[in-house]
């Protein structure tokens, strides 16, 4: 034991080496004892880091129980300090063959993240002469240790062929998740990469060729990421199938081309072609993949298709009467373009079609082509165009969110460290966060050391919690020295150590809150606001701890309902509790002003009161609430917006949430900003819930850099803006404006779910954001063809009208400049916003001009702007005009 503590591990095997197996396991016990003792301090204390190897080599060989040992070689606790495979091996060797092939089994079957050495399992297979394991962790160590091993010679093929297991582990591998970018990752994309290695190991005989290509097919099938199947897709070429194992998979090519990734789809969609062209396709499969990749999303696989399609029927007519109904699926297509390419194509071949039943089924079908369509398909393919009748258009807006009401802070101090416990590991929302923080404010006043011991397994796992660590000088140094809190993790660890006794209370005072005004980076303001309320309870949780926190809002969006407030601050006189200063003026800043009726009612009860902040509180109640700022857009690429100040922000609150009320200006300057993290953001509208304007100002930078600079995630915050109750205005719609065109899809999204709650809440301004549309695309800061995906999605839920009325502000800012110039930046997907406006327009039945948009559909040629402007202008005037 004491060769264990002081980690000398060779003399812990020699040690074992002259124990019978009875005294190996009477020493157990105190093995299992040491390891609990190391558990309860840090990993990485110097004491764990140098007993650790000793112990995890005397802990395997003072067991005997196969499932025992492989749960203590794989413990998460010993994972980064474990002792070396040869250690291992060595003190497991003059064990039964059998015992140790259970043994290397179950750590095969350990998760990858147990770390389990690929060197430790092929060693005991060795041993055991066992059959090799196929699981992940055995098959991604020996791709690694085979990838690393080049100094022992040959190249990665020279490696693999000489490994007595190849043939089991081969098959395995495709088997495994995500084990594509493994393979890119070992060996890159050359000649002695892994599938070329493969490949050529086939092509030798050394590999079962129908057994791999099978293997390779099927995982190709089987779905994943774009990435995993790029490498796998990379090997099948590398193999290079024959006609004849071609046509072998026609069932799968067709299933690929329709289901598989975009790069899998294009070459199964080039693989049938070739069978197609050359006659070994049959007319009912070729049809049955034709209706598969026309709804596809990528316009380059639609086009191919009917290409190909024409080129079949143009070989050989007699299949015209199968392939024709699967090219007049594409009627129904979300895309003109598309169904324009359809029709042409049925137009061209219809002649060839000889039944009756075939030729009525691709007139019925015409009646899902846009109106300009239809009108040309009734004298092509003979389909019945319905009289026009007036549109009745009803706007199907999805329902705006209500907020929700926050539930009572956690009862127990079991249920808070759950919430504590959850919320340190993923995040929170502004709701539970809030609810988490007002229980521990609750829970420290009720009962201190009932809540310590109930917390203490979560504190121990900190960074701060090392008990090793016997002074709070190490917290005390990071929290004072660097106070700024990054997330809502980092402001309960905060917390936690405050609780724990690791920060000093001088740490704690006022100071380090900062009341100097806003400066560093634009968002300042609101960070240091926040940052100080949470500094406050920690000096009160050490100093004098707080009954319950004033500010906690009443609803998710951050609003707190007046009469809860005037509740809060009598339970406070009731009690003598003395009122923290940034704790009330957070709640002022939230508390509902709105509804004059029930501000007025409710101060006359904070009135009444006698305290105070009772007559703070009917002063704020009563008051005009601050208007928006008077506010100034900058000219170029990125438009931002500077606000003035807004004294009636600054009156009344304490210093640490004035600069709140203060004017904001664009942030030029390259200085380092800290306020990174999205979580961080997420929580700030809560901070002004009647006041978005002044956090989307803050924020819009941001928000820019995820159309201007194609960053990732800024957008997210833009949903919790539009729900919030006060007035959107310039910097709202301009935030919305850049996230509508991102870079990224879940950015998008969270604008044109943010487009839509404003609409729903009609507090949406069509013409302002139209606007900012069309000069953010015009100046190149928003590209034409991401806002037009964001669009079309906004208008899928049934918002056509509303989408109408944005792109009227927006199409003609760019028609504009297309009408003196056809080569401006903004005309490379402008035919796309043409479409959805005109699909938009024809569903909601608009009627009426639009500037300059008869110059664009007189142009010469037939090009997607040109056709699109087309559609537009017939749609705004009859609907029957021709495309």
């Amino acid at each position: 034991m004491e060769a264990v503590r002081a980690g000398r591990t060779d003399e812990v095997v020699r040690l074992l080496d002259g124990m019978t197996d009875a005294e190996r396991r009477a020493h157990f016990p105190a093995l299992k004892a040491l390891r609990k003792e190391l558990r309860t301090a840090s990993s990485w204390s110097a004491e764990s880091r140098r007993a650790h190897p000793a112990l995890h080599a005397a802990g395997a060989a003072c067991q005997t129980g196969a499932a025992a040992v492989a749960s203590w070689l794989s413990g998460t606790d010993m994972r980064w300090s474990q002792a070396a495979p040869a250690v291992l091996i060595d003190v497991l060797g003059d064990r039964d063959p059998d015992w140790l092939a259970d043994v290397v089994h179950r750590l095969a079957r350990r998760p990858v993240g147990s770390n389990v050495p690929y060197e430790l399992m092929a060693g005991l297979v060795r041993l055991a002469g066992c059959p090799v394991p196929t699981t992940e962790a055995y098959v991604r160590g020996w791709m690694t240790h085979i990838s690393q091993s080049r100094p022992r010679g040959g190249t990665l093929c020279d490696r693999l062929r000489r490994d007595p297991h190849l043939a089991q582990l081969v098959p395995a591998f495709f088997e495994i998740d995500d084990i594509g970018s493994q393979l890119r990752w070992l060996s890159g994309d050359g000649p002695h990469s892994w599938t070329k290695a493969l490949a050529e190991l086939t092509a030798e005989g050394t590999l079962d060729r129908r057994a791999t290509v099978d293997a390779c097919v099927a995982r190709l099938l089987r779905g994943g990421s774009a990435a995993d199947h790029r490498v796998f897709l990379d090997l099948l070429r590398d193999l290079a199938l024959t006609r004849d194992e071609q046509r072998q998979r026609t069932a799968d090519w067709a299933a690929l081309a329709s289901d598989a990734v975009s790069v899998v789809a294009s070459h199964a969609q080039s693989v049938l072609g070739a069978l197609a062209l050359d006659g070994e396709l049959t007319p009912r499969l070729l049809a049955e993949t034709t209706e598969g990749v026309l709804f596809r999303p990528e316009k380059k696989l639609v086009r191919a298709q009917l290409v190909l399609v024409g080129k079949v029927l143009t070989r050989e007519a007699s299949v015209a009467g199968e392939l024709l109904p699967a090219v007049a699926r594409a009627f129904a297509h979300e895309d003109s373009d598309v169904q324009e390419r359809a029709l042409k194509l049925v137009e061209r071949h219809i002649g060839k079609v000889t039944a009756p039943e075939v030729r009525d089924e691709l007139a019925e079908a015409a009646g899902e082509l846009i109106p300009a369509l239809r009108v040309r398909a009734a004298g092509s393919l003979g389909a019945g165009v319905p009289e026009p009748e007036p549109v009745v258009y009803e706007e199907l807006l999805p329902p705006a969110p209500e907020p929700v009401r926050l539930a009572p802070a956690p009862g127990s101090a079991a249920e808070l460290a759950e919430e504590v416990n959850a919320l340190m590991a993923s995040g929170a929302d502004v709701a539970a966060f809030e609810r988490t923080l007002d229980g521990l404010v609750r829970h420290v006043h009720r009962d201190r050391d009932a809540l310590l011991d109930t917390l203490e397994p979560l504190i121990a796992r900190r960074w701060w919690g090392d008990p090793s660590v016997r002074h709070d000088l190490r917290a005390t140094d990071w929290f004072g020295r660097y106070h700024h809190l990054l997330d809502p993790a980092s402001s309960l660890d905060l917390l936690l150590a405050t609780l724990r006794g690791k920060v000093i209370t001088s740490a704690l005072e006022p100071a380090p809150q900062g009341t100097a005004p806003d400066g560093g980076c634009v968002h300042d303001a609101l960070a240091r606001a926040v940052e100080a309320r949470l500094w406050e309870v920690a000096h009160r949780i050490r100093t004098e701890p707080l009954p319950f926190l004033l500010s906690t809002p009443t609803w998710s969006t951050g609003l707190l309902e007046p009469d809860e407030l005037v509740d809060r601050l009598d339970a406070y006189r009731r009690l003598g509790a003395r009122v923290a200063a940034v704790d009330f003026g957070h709640a002022l800043l939230r508390v509902r002003r709105g509804d004059r009726a029930a501000a007025v009612t409710a101060a006359r009860r904070a009135a009444a009161l006698g305290t105070e902040e009772g007559t703070r509180l009917a002063r704020w109640l009563t008051a005009e609430g601050p208007a928006r700022p008077a506010s100034r857009r900058t000219s170029g690429p990125r438009v931002l917006i500077e606000l003035d100040e807004l004294p009636g922000l600054r009156d009344g609150l304490p210093a640490p949430l004035k600069p709140l009320g203060g004017p904001v200006s664009v942030f030029r300057d390259r200085w380092y900003c800290r306020h990174w993290n999205a979580d961080v953001r997420g929580h700030w509208p809560a901070l002004l819930p009647e006041l978005p304007e002044l956090v989307a100002a803050r924020i819009l930078r941001d928000v820019s850099t995820v159309a201007v600079d194609d960053d990732r995630g800024a957008a997210a915050a833009l949903p919790r803006l539009a729900e919030a109750d006060g007035e959107a205005g310039g910097a709202v719609h301009l935030c919305v404006a850049y996230g509508l065109g991102a870079r990224h899809a879940q950015d998008r999204l969270a604008a044109v779910d943010a487009l839509l709650v404003l609409a729903a809440r009609g507090r949406l301004d069509p013409g302002l954001l139209g606007a900012d549309l069309g000069q953010l695309a015009r100046h190149g800061a928003v590209k034409p063809v991401r806002l037009a995906e964001s669009l079309r999605t906004a208008a899928a839920t049934g918002a056509n009208a509303t989408i109408w009325g944005v792109l009227r502000h927006t199409l003609p800012v760019l028609l504009a400049d297309l009408a003196t110039d056809g080569t401006v930046p903004s005309a490379r997907g402008l035919g796309d916003l043409l479409a959805v406006a005109a699909e938009c327009a024809e569903r909601s039945g608009a009627r009426g001009e639009l500037p300059h948009l008869a110059r664009a559909a007189d142009r010469r040629g037939s090009s997607r702007l040109v056709a699109q402007a087309r559609r537009l202008r017939s749609a705004l005037t009859d609907g029957t005009a021709a495309a």
